[in-house]
């Protein structure tokens, strides 16, 4: 969290090996990806990370199941057995069985973006980024996909890093990163969406 421009987008695009860091060194588990090369990370993107954004980012032509097949299709090969079952738990815990043959343009903006987290964490990757991923959804259905954020962490085990400007929506994180002028300025424990509204018009004010 943080205001605008204090480096939220930049500090994930480096995490994810979308930017290069000027100094220091990113980690992504026991791997260094700081002077990879790009055809290196984009093999370790398309294996390891997920991304989940505020626009959906579904492809219009293909229809639920081939958006939620698209990594591996990138990748150049069919999921295993064990990676199929996965994929049938993460559509069936989704809602989406009934709604595999549509296009994006015929669901909800809801269901988009419970396309869009199949798609994330259909690989299982090392660590999903959500950029704002409730920006776009009203509240109710914002909180609908929140909590399925939050199962995908305590009953996946999914690590999960999520850009936002809605204290409630970080009231969810077990971890709460505030940055200001490209500096994390303060690192907390799950908080209540209160305190962190409350911190966050501190910095507004100190700024």
């Amino acid at each position: 969290m943080g205001p605008s421009g204090s480096g939220k987008s930049t500090l994930m695009h480096i995490m994810a090996g979308l930017d290069t860091a000027t100094s220091g060194a990113v980690w992504l588990g026991e791997t260094e990806i700081t002077d990879l090369p790009d055809a290196v990370l984009t093999v370790i993107r398309r294996r390891r990370v997920g991304f989940v954004f505020q626009s959906f980012s579904l492809v219009p032509t293909l229809d639920v199941r081939g958006n939620i097949l698209l990594p591996f299709e990138l990748d150049g090969r069919r999921p295993t057995r064990d990676e199929s079952a996965w994929i049938d738990t993460l559509i069936d815990s989704l809602g989406l069985g009934d709604r595999l043959k549509h296009r994006p343009h015929e669901l909800s903006g809801g269901q988009q973006q419970r396309v869009a987290l199949a798609r994330a964490l259909g690989t299982r990757p090392d660590l999903v980024f959500a950029d704002e991923p409730t920006g776009n959804l009203d509240s109710r259905t914002g909180r609908e996909v929140l909590s399925l954020l939050a199962a995908a962490t305590t009953e996946y085990g999914q690590t999960i890093a999520m850009v936002t400007h809605d204290p409630i929506a970080a009231s969810y994180a077990d971890r709460i990163l505030f940055l200001a002028d490209g500096r994390v300025v303060d690192d907390r424990a799950r908080s209540s969406a209160e305190d962190i509204s409350r911190f966050m018009l501190s910095m507004e004010k100190a700024a």
